[in-house]
């Protein structure tokens, strides 16, 4: 007897632009963003503003999710959030 094929779900990456907006708006547009994600699924933020790199990673770390830099360039930033699993919904307000 063959043994059930278990349910696999695959994750996905949610892109969002947020290049020309200026501090606090990247931080506080990615974490809005962030709600509409699933659990285990991944948020790829675009940013111009400087100041992101210290205000995203502080907002995100402090939701319980995981965020790294995963472009700095000149000019462009680019964020990739991974939303942590089981997190309570009432906790991310």
């Amino acid at each position: 007897m063959r043994a059930p094929f278990a349910m696999v779900r695959h994750m996905t990456t949610t892109k969002l632009d947020l290049t020309g907006l200026k501090c606090p708006l990247p931080a506080l547009k990615a974490q809005k963003a962030l709600r509409a994600v699933r659990p285990g699924d991944l948020l790829e933020v675009h940013c111009t503003d400087p100041l992101s790199v210290i205000d995203i990673p502080n907002l995100i770390r402090a939701t319980g999710d995981r965020v790294e830099i995963t472009e700095r360039g000149e000019g462009r930033i680019v964020f990739l959030i991974e939303k942590a699993e089981g997190l309570d919904a009432a906790a991310q307000s």
